[in-house]
This record gives C-alpha cells, structure tokens and sequence, in this order.
C-alpha cells in the first residue's frame, strides 16, 4: 500500500493548482482503501508481482475517489471520513469538474498498463457505476421501492468497483476463466455486503465513529434496506411515520424512526443480509491456493459485516 500511496501522490500532480489542492483534501482523507487491497491482494494470491498491480490499485482508487466527489454534490453532504467534503470547502462546481479531472486521469493511468482486457474491465465498470448513481437519483424519495430494486443499485453503484477491483488482480496474473469469475464474485458479493453495512450504521452508528452525519441517509430521501424491512414489519402508524419521512427528507421523527428501526429487528436483518452476502465470497476463495493473501482476503469476509464505521 505503500508503493500505492506513491502512485497516488505523483498521478495527483497536475499543473493548475485548485485541481491539486482538492484531489489531495480528497486522497487525504484516507479511507480504507479496500478496492486497491482488492487488486493487490488478488494479484498476489495468484502469482503475480509486477509493477503494474501498483498503477492499477491506485487507478481503482481514483475512479472511487471521483465518484465521493459527485456523490457528494449530487447529495449535497457537508461531512465524510470526519471531515468537511470538498463541495462544502470548495463549491459544487470545483468538487464535479476536479472528480472529472480524476475520471481522465484514472483513464490514462490504465492505458498505461497496455492491456486491452483491464480497458475492458473498468470501462465496463465505471459505465455501470455511472448507471447505479441514475437509478439512485430516480429511487429517492419513493418508500415504495422494491428490495430487488434497491439491491440493484447497490450491486450498480458499490459493488461493481469492487469486483472489477478483485478481476483485475485475476487478469494480471493470466487467470484462467473460471478462476476471474471466482474473484469477480468474490469482490461482487463483499461489496454488497460492504453497502448493506453501511445502510445500517446510518441507524446504528454514532457521526463520530462513521466519519459522516448519522441520519444522512433518510434527509437525502434514500430508502435503504433498514427502513424498507422496519416498514414491512411496523404497525401501520410506523410505517406512516418512515414514508413520510422519506418522501420529505425530513429528519424531524429522526429519534421515532431509530427506534422503530431497532424495535422491528430490521437492523439484525439488514447485517444477516450482509452476512450472507459475506459468505458468498468467502465461498470464492476456495478458487486460490492456500497463501497468505487468501487469508487476509477470508479475513475482510468478517471485516466488512463486523465494523462500526
């Protein structure tokens, strides 16, 4: 990860100087950097140590640090990873153009690598996430969107990146067919389970400890699986009191609504979903030889559904 952040910090680098100061306030904030994990750790699992597993991990980076910068214009966030966004530092109109300054770079960062399967992989990829962001846009504010529905815009929007991530490993060691598929399922279903995670914690959690303002999710109109599972199985006053509040964004209930959330078990539901789709993963690794990157890869499996942030 090392030899990742130095990518990072050199593809940064760019002669006007607000597009600097905004992709570092971006990179800056670190994250976990799970999706450049992805590429290295499958990339290692696999037999391959070349210097273009670097360029490649920091590449999906970028592509995920240029959808934050949209995302958080698109949902008007003034707060992520415990510090202010760039769109609440630097305005709207900065925050789009330098994400689409990411975009390019990331585009060329790829090209560099010369191999014709990888443009395939993330063109492929950023496509699909582009589509999810449409398909989020269109569901919000509706309290009657289908699960199936919803899931398909985590598996569009998060869950793509991801399993691109874990195929590019794949390909740059030569896998065989069958064995890029294990990994892309790998990445498909921990990234799934990684969102549903998330979607709980923004009832669960604390602002300190998720680095973003708890209840964002219900003031943007989003209705994620929590409060979709806590309407099914509320009394019809609770079920009101949530599609009221998302049809307006409204936070005024916020502490009504956390509790119907807990009392109905849709927050235990929604982490054995995340569970299960954590299992599903794990499944896939029995695709690699035994290493100590497959390990660290079955210990992500527990990571991504037991966090608090």
């Amino acid at each position: 990860m090392r030899q990742v952040d130095a990518v990072i910090r050199d593809r940064l680098a760019s002669r006007v100087a607000l597009i600097d100061q905004i992709s570092r306030y971006i990179i800056g904030a670190g994250g976990k950097r799970i999706r450049p994990r992805l590429v290295l750790l499958f990339a290692q699992a696999l037999g391959f140590e070349g210097p273009e597993r670097y360029e490649l991990a920091a590449t999906v980076e970028f592509i995920h640090t240029a959808t934050l910068l949209h995302d958080d214009v698109v949902d008007e966030s003034a707060m992520r990873r415990g510090r202010s966004t760039a769109n609440a530092i630097f305005g709207n109109a900065a925050s789009v153009l330098v994400g689409d300054f990411l975009y390019s770079r990331a585009f060329q960062m790829m090209v560099s690598v010369n191999r014709m399967r990888v443009l395939e992989v993330l063109a492929d990829a950023t496509n699909v996430i582009a589509e999810g962001e449409v398909l989020q846009l269109m569901n919000m504010h509706d309290p009657d969107l289908a699960v199936d529905e919803y899931l398909r815009v985590i598996r569009y929007k998060t869950a793509k990146l991801f399993e691109a991530s874990a195929r590019l490993g794949a390909v740059l060691a030569g896998a065989a067919p069958t064995v890029e598929e294990a990994c892309a399922d790998y990445g498909r279903s921990l990234g799934t389970a990684f969102q549903l995670v998330d979607d709980l914690l923004d009832y669960e959690g604390n602002s300190t400890e998720l680095g973003k303002n708890v209840g964002d999710d219900l003031r943007e109109g989003k209705p994620t699986l929590p409060l979709l599972i806590a309407m099914e199985r509320g009394t019809t006053n609770e079920r009101e009191t949530i599609r009221h509040a998302i049809q307006h964004g409204e936070l005024q209930k916020l502490a009504d609504i956390l509790s119907i959330v807990r009392r109905t078990g849709a927050l235990d539901a929604t982490r054995a979903a995340a569970e299960e789709e954590a299992d599903k993963a794990r499944q896939q690794l029995s695709a690699l030889p035994e290493s100590v990157a497959r390990e660290a890869l079955l210990e992500l499996c527990v990571r991504s559904v037991h966090r608090s942030s």
